[in-house]
């Protein structure tokens, strides 16, 4: 059984790692380490991706295309004369989209927010008054931040929707390019779910050529004889075999990594504001946060905000924190309306937020152009919330 052990000790090294880059940033998995080893393996952790995740190099996109490419080569060979005419086409297809997707999530720009296409930026979304308010100046790149967007200290720019830097692809995930990211992660999904269907499919018919009582799920075997077939399989048949354990192993991650994006957009977020949000409702929780309605026919400042934006509706209250629990002073030009406190995320509105399938629209058909309406803004010499 030597080589179904090396084969388990490799699938599950590889499964790890693949976890820790998709999820190990998350804080359910940084509390439970710090009840399990007091923080260390986070620690360790934190240490090793410093590197990756605080500059830019292709480390992780090359495991990635190396973990596509390497199974691949080892499951194709044994298992092709094993498929189907019909087989043969939808595995070529989806052996091919994940890279073309991933070249263009890579090598297309995100939305790189630069002095020749500032104004454009400006208008693609209003501020919210809540998570983005007007005013506010990036301190590296020099010009207001439209917003949405984030400056990436390590691709070195403001990006417009701004959603996170993504070591697999080694760039970032923002307005340009987040529909390439999200078929990226389908096309990947398909293709792990078919890659372990097809390697179950092939193994069970082997099986069944030497005990032809034999069934997936196992129906009249005992769970020694089922495992033992199967340590059999991995033997005989070791790289179809290792690769679809691999597969039905790391599938999960994939399919969870996209749900979670599908999420973001069924919510009208990205993962930076998610972040800002979750800020938000500690300040809530805390009886820091208040809100009060702005003037609809107040006039935008416009050396600070766009007149005019592609997004269908404005902001219609401001949110601000006041650490000392009482409402905010000296916070004017929000239409006289009477300061709330505010306890919860559901209280507020979010202004990016236009139901699913718009939402979708936005991220699949983004807006290019300068409407004529829209002009270049001045900095002011003292840049703030009005």
């Amino acid at each position: 059984m030597g080589t179904v052990r090396n084969i388990a000790i490799a699938v599950l090294l590889i499964s790890f790692f693949t976890f820790v880059a998709f999820f190990g940033r998350l804080p359910a998995l940084r509390s439970l380490d710090q009840r399990l080893t007091n923080g260390r393996l986070s620690s360790s952790i934190t240490r090793f991706a410093h590197v990756l995740w605080n500059d830019r190099h292709p480390t992780v996109m090359i495991f990635f295309i190396l973990l596509l490419a390497v199974s691949e080569f080892l499951f194709l060979p044994p298992a092709w004369d094993l498929l189907s005419p019909s087989r043969k086409i939808t595995a070529i297809t989806l052996l091919i989209l994940p890279y073309l997707y991933l070249y263009l999530s890579a090598n297309g720009d995100p939305g790189y927010v630069t002095p020749e296409n500032h104004s454009d930026a400006m208008t693609l979304y209003p501020y919210d008054f809540a998570v983005f308010h007007p005013g506010q100046k990036c301190k590296t790149c020099k010009f207001l931040k439209p917003a949405r967007s984030k400056h990436c200290s390590i691709c070195k720019h403001c990006i417009s929707k701004m959603d996170h830097h993504c070591i697999f692809i080694n760039n970032c995930v923002g307005y340009r390019n987040q529909h390439w990211f999200l078929l990226l992660l389908l096309t990947t999904a398909i293709l792990i779910t078919y890659a372990a269907y097809i390697g179950l499919s092939v193994c069970s018919a082997e099986v069944v050529k030497r005990v032809s009582r034999w069934t997936l799920l196992g129906k009249g075997f005992t769970w020694s004889e089922y495992f033992n077939i199967w340590g059999w399989v991995l033997q005989e048949y070791t790289r179809i075999g290792g690769v679809t354990l691999l597969c039905l192993l790391t599938n999960p991650m994939v399919w969870g990594l996209l749900a979670y994006h599908l999420y973001l957009i069924w919510a009208g977020t990205t993962t930076n504001e998610s972040m800002k949000w979750s800020d938000w409702q500690a300040d809530m929780a805390d009886g820091f946060a208040f809100r009060c309605a702005l003037d609809p026919d107040r006039q935008k400042d416009s050396r600070i905000e766009p007149a005019w934006t592609r997004w269908p509706v404005e902001a219609a209250e401001v949110v601000m924190r006041n650490e000392e629990g009482l409402p905010p002073t000296g916070a004017t030009g929000f239409g006289g309306g009477q300061w709330e406190r505010v306890w919860r995320l559901a209280d507020v509105e979010n202004l990016y937020d236009l139901g699913f399938w718009r939402n979708i629209k936005d991220v699949f058909l983004p807006r290019h152009g300068l409407d004529p309406r829209s002009r270049p803004l001045s900095l002011p010499s003292s840049p703030g919330v009005r």
